[in-house]
This record gives C-alpha cells, sequence and structure tokens, in this order.
C-alpha cells in the first residue's frame, strides 16, 4: 500500500486526524485536492466501543485501543512525574474518547478591549473573523443545545433533548441562586438507539470527533486516503518542506506533497519540530524564534460533585448543564462551569490519587502507597453514588518557561515543565469559592485540593502571531520562514480561552484550510 502511497501526486499530507487534521482535511478534500491522512495509532475496528482508561499500563494494550502509548514525562510544580494522559494515538486522535463539548468561545477571549481588557493583547484573529468558522463547525459537528442567555453572539444551534428531572432540579436551583444555566453544546447526534459513548470509542456515529466528523467523510469524497500506524519521526526541508519521515511496517520511508499540516495535539506537534532539526534548522524545524514548544498551557480542573435533592434524584452521568455566570467576574478571567458527562469510575479515581501521591512530598515516599490507592479509589466511586459531576474549567494563560521538550533519553516520549504561576493560583481560589456559592442549597463537595491541569487540553506551544519574533506561526497558522506548512490543532492558540478547545480547533482548521487551498491555487496558476 505505501509505494503506491508513494507515487500518487499529493495536494497536502495531513499528520494527525483528530479534530484538527480531521477537519481540515476533510474541507481539503471536499475542495477538490488530493489529502493524504498520517496517523500514528491503528484504526480500531468501527464497532468498538472502548472506553479511555488512565490506569492501564501495558504499551501494546495501549496502542490496540487506541491510547497513547507510552506515558508523559513531566516536571509538574517543581516535581518529576510519570503519568499517562488522557490522549489518544488512533484513528480520531483523544477526539475518539472526549466529551463531546463543542463549546463557542466569548469574544473577550479572543478581542482585547478597554471593558475586557486581554492580558495577553488579544489573537492575530478577531472573533468577528473567526465567527463564520464557528458557525460551520457547528454543522459539521452536529452541535446541539440551548443559546447562553449571557452570550452575545450564542450561535443558531439545534435544540438539546429535554432534560431529566434530576437535571430540570438542578437547573431551577441555580436560576433561584441568580444564576443562567442553558443546555449544554454538545456534538451528539440523537440517533434512534444512541448508546452513551461519551469517554468511549462511539460505534455508530452518535458522538460527532475527528474520525466521524472528518476521516471518514473525507475518505468517501474518493480524494483522499489513510495510512495508520504511520509514525512520523521528522519534517524535512529547508524554508520549503521537501518530505516527510516515518515509520512504517518496521521501515523507514519517505513521503511528498504540495502543503503539509501538523495536527498531532499541543503536546507531540512542537515535539516533531524540534526532533526535525537540520542543518538549516539546527534547533528545531521552524523555531529561529526559540518559542517552538513554549507558552504550554493546561485549563485548571475543579470538579465538584452535586447531589441533587429528594425525588429529582437519578442515577448515571449527565451531559446536560452549563453555566457562564463565573466567565468573566470582578475583572478576573475565569471560564465555564459545566457537567462532565462521564462517570468517575474506579480507574479515573485511581488516576487522580495516583497523581496526588507523587505529587506529595510525605506519600511519595511511603512504600506501597500506589497499590494502597486502589482502596480509598473503590470507595470513592460507591460514596459519590449517583451524584452529579461538575467541572469548572478555568483560563491558563502563556508562560514561556511552561513548554514542552525533547527527551534525550526517550525521544518518543511526550515530555514537559509546568509551574503553577501565584497569579493562576490566586485566580483558582476565587474562582472555588465562586463555583461552591454558585451550588448552594445542594449538597456538594470538591473533588480534589491541589490544582489540577486537564492534561486532555494542552495549548498554545505553537502560538500563531503577528511578529515572528513573538510567534511560532503567523496568523494562517503557517510555520514563520517555512512556505508550506501548516498548523492546525490547540498548538496555535495563544491563549487558552475560558472553555473547551474542540470546536475553536475545528472553526481554526476550516479558515486554515482556506488559505492552504488559495496558495496551492495560487501556486499552480502561477
Amino acid at each position: 500500500m505505501i509505494e503506491a502511497l508513494k507515487a500518487r501526486d499529493w495536494d497536502a499530507i495531513v499528520i494527525g486526524t483528530g479534530i484538527g487534521g480531521g477537519t481540515i482535511g476533510r474541507a481539503l478534500a471536499e475542495k477538490g485536492l488530493s489529502v493524504l491522512f498520517l496517523e500514528q495509532g491503528p484504526a480500531g475496528y468501527r464497532r468498538e466501543e472502548t472506553p479511555l482508561d488512565l490506569a492501564m499500563a501495558d504499551p501494546v494494550a495501549r496502542t490496540l485501543r487506541g491510547f497513547w502509548p507510552t506515558p508523559v514525562s513531566a516536571r509538574i510544580g517543581g516535581r518529576a512525574l510519570e503519568f499517562f494522559a488522557p490522549l489518544g494515538a488512533g484513528l480520531g486522535g483523544s477526539s475518539a474518547f472526549y466529551a463531546a463539548t463543542l463549546e463557542r468561545p466569548e469574544p473577550h477571549d479572543l478581542d482585547h478591549s478597554p471593558a475586557r481588557p486581554h492580558p495577553t493583547g488579544g489573537w492575530p484573529v478577531s472573533y468577528a473573523e473567526l465567527a463564520p468558522y464557528l458557525a460551520r463547525a457547528e454543522a459539521l459537528y452536529h452541535v446541539c443545545g440551548e443559546p447562553d442567555p449571557l452570550s452575545r453572539d450564542p450561535g443558531a444551534l439545534p435544540p438539546a433533548p429535554p432534560p431529566d428531572p434530576a437535571d430540570r432540579a438542578l437547573m431551577a436551583r441555580l436560576r433561584a441562586n441568580g444564576l443562567h444555566p442553558y443546555r449544554l453544546h454538545a456534538a451528539i447526534r440523537h440517533l434512534p438507539g444512541c448508546g452513551e459513548c461519551l469517554g468511549r470509542k462511539c460505534p455508530r456515529a452518535c458522538k460527532m470527533d475527528g474520525r466521524s466528523a472528518g476521516i471518514e467523510p473525507a475518505l468517501a469524497t474518493g480524494r483522499a486516503a489513510l495510512l495508520c500506524e504511520a509514525e512520523v519521526v521528522a519534517i524535512r526541508g529547508g524554508d520549503r518542506i521537501t518530505h516527510v519521515e516515518l515509520r512504517h511496517g518496521g521501515a523507514l520511508h519517505r513521503l511528498s506533497a504540495r502543503a503539509y499540516v501538523l495536527a498531532g495535539g499541543a503536546l507531540a506537534s512542537p515535539r516533531l519540530l524540534l526532533a526535525s532539526a537540520s542543518e538549516a534548522w539546527p534547533e528545531g524545524l521552524g523555531n529561529a524564534s526559540g518559542l517552538v514548544g513554549r507558552g504550554l498551557m493546561f485549563h485548571l480542573n475543579e470538579m465538584l460533585a452535586v447531589w441533587p435533592r429528594g425525588a429529582a434524584r437519578s442515577p448515571g452521568p449527565s451531559k446536560a448543564v452549563s453555566f457562564r455566570d463565573l466567565y468573566w467576574r470582578e475583572g478576573r478571567r475565569f471560564g465555564t462551569v459545566q457537567a462532565m458527562g462521564i462517570d468517575l469510575g474506579e480507574g479515573e479515581a485511581l488516576h487522580y490519587l495516583r497523581l496526588a501521591i507523587a505529587r506529595s512530598p510525605w506519600l511519595s515516599r511511603l512504600p506501597g502507597a500506589r497499590q494502597i490507592a486502589r482502596i480509598p479509589a473503590a470507595l470513592a466511586v460507591r460514596l459519590l453514588g449517583s451524584a452529579r459531576v461538575f467541572v469548572g474549567i478555568i483560563e491558563d494563560l502563556p508562560l514561556n518557561d511552561n513548554r514542552v521538550t525533547l527527551d534525550a533519553d526517550h525521544p518518543e516520549r511526550l515530555s514537559f515543565t509546568y509551574e503553577f504561576p501565584p497569579e493562576l493560583l490566586a485566580r483558582r481560589r476565587a474562582f472555588r469559592r465562586a463555583m461552591k456559592r454558585a451550588f448552594a442549597g445542594l449538597p456538594r463537595a470538591f473533588l480534589g485540593h491541589a490544582p489540577e491541569p486537564n492534561y486532555g487540553h494542552p495549548s498554545g506551544t505553537l502560538r500563531m502571531g503577528r511578529e515572528r519574533t513573538a510567534s511560532v506561526t503567523d496568523a494562517d497558522c503557517r510555520l514563520w520562514g517555512v512556505e508550506n506548512l501548516w498548523v492546525a490543532d490547540a498548538s496555535v492558540f495563544p491563549t487558552s480561552m475560558g472553555v473547551n478547545p474542540s470546536l475553536t480547533i475545528a472553526a481554526n482548521a476550516l479558515r486554515v484550510a482556506d488559505r492552504i487551498a488559495e496558495r496551492i491555487a495560487h501556486d499552480t496558476d502561477t
């Protein structure tokens, strides 16, 4: 198969099949361009319902299931850690396991204004420029939900199914507390017989992700092809990329195209550029500014268990309720609060407990602490019972010292350094107080005390900007100094925003697809 792919004249090679890669590849194929997708992990089986398992450690088993096979190596808050992050490495990438929350950012997430100043000066792309692409992405991903009563630009979405009794009671309580809850915006097609596929692979395309909304429609055009189990080890070229080097079937191969799109995610994409150092780019491909990998951001998660009262209580997870009353409060940037939609099973509880143990100076030295953690993890799941689990997402801001690095001893691993700045910790404390007040009148409890980065929301490591000395990509997400390489994942985000990144990734990928198509058409004409 790979010899036939080498012989074909490709318009674009897309590295990665998640939200960014799937969306941009579909858009390019539907514009009449030939597209080759390269995916590190396996294709998997279309009918599988594999859940993401954060506690599974065997690399072969992880690979077969489409999980990122190796642990990340990290230094967080000054402590060295190794753990499995909630990342995918198979068809659909991490989106195959995501909870399908596709919420619009607020205009002040992108735009700098005197009324709501942005500490970074805003994005090189205005909200007005991105808005048409947000609407296109919502249609592409079949997003449904209610308008946010507080939003200046809520969009027009199909309605979500009616809430169950527990959620109706919760929304009534939130309104009584002076808040403005609404039915969360989710990429879920409510098909007859639709099962619960949040946090797991969807066998029926009920959940729209990089695979069902991107790769499969692209392949259906007849102008796209897919090569799985293709680990790209380097991107080669000077001011113009000539080929990618990849490992497939135990051998090294080269593939070429007119344009290249990097969409491996905000941890893997900069790692690949750093690993692509050459005589032309001694510090890593596109790294003349020294900023490749820098500015790493994660949202901080604040998980709160809430028990609906009386007859309204009902079992099971809910992905129904959200509110933005705390998004911007008293001049501070916080974020959304929303139902998680995923059961906190024993595997997830064990994962979070083991991370807490690793960060504790004294628990980390206690013999057998990681094994003993299974007992409180099992008890925690039983005690949560029918609680609805909400998560508050607090915006992270870019710091150059928070960065992706290349691990010389384990170059195949994702490696990063991340510190919690005092400003973020102060905002976090205020956000937790505000969240607790929001659910006044209901039994509630936070599910953690230490700051917890959302390792599924990395961003900012190849940020776009107007000046090449202060960014890695330009406003069109093309790598500075390279004519034909674009980036289409959350690594280009200048800030993390106060909302889940998926819709913005998809919208920006559609925007970048337009720029690539224009460039290829121009090059063809000339």
